[in-house]
């Protein structure tokens, strides 16, 4: 071992593993990130658009937006911000979150610049990011059980009715 090694010793692994095993398809974790990536842009070019006034509350919505559009850049894309030295480790942190996590924030970012200044740019400047919330949240809730064991679970509770039903006929007779 160098001096090197010593002075710097391994780091130790993470002890929160990443979300890789939450549930989620290749293809639905694809489609969140498109989702969000798409949905920044929205966010992007509707909270520019909205600060091209000079009402206070749309420019504030604005800028609000426009932040959603980068947070959910750096949070789902961060190749899109390499100039950023964080942003891997903010997308890494992202990623270790839990999908009920990411769905209340997405959710909760997006509808704040639409109670600011309701108007149509940022009802569909945010209804993307808004989506990705859902996706998120619906991925939340987990797969959709398969017929045969919903049959023998109605079966089980149907068969434990009956025992109850019959003992409680037997202790009154």
């Amino acid at each position: 071992m160098s001096s090197q090694d010593e002075q710097f010793p391994a780091a130790a692994p993470d002890p929160t593993p990443p979300s890789a095993d939450d549930g989620m398809t290749w293809w639905y974790r694809w489609l969140c990130r498109i989702a969000g990536v798409i949905g920044g842009m929205s966010c992007a070019f509707a909270g520019l658009w909205n600060c091209v006034t000079i009402n206070p509350l749309n420019i504030a919505a604005g800028v609000w937006m426009m932040l959603n559009a980068f947070v959910l850049f750096l949070c789902e894309a961060p190749f899109c911000c390499q100039f950023i030295e964080f942003a891997n480790a903010v997308s890494a942190r992202a990623d270790r979150l839990r999908s009920w996590q990411k769905a209340a924030f997405y959710c909760g970012m997006a509808v704040f610049p639409v109670v600011l200044s309701l108007t149509l740019t940022t009802l569909f400047g945010n209804a993307i990011a808004f989506a990705t919330g859902v996706l998120y949240g619906l991925s939340a809730l987990g797969k959709k059980g398969d017929a045969i064991s919903y049959a023998r679970i109605h079966q089980q509770q149907k068969q434990m009715d009956e025992e109850k039903l019959t003992g409680s006929l037997e202790g009154q007779a």
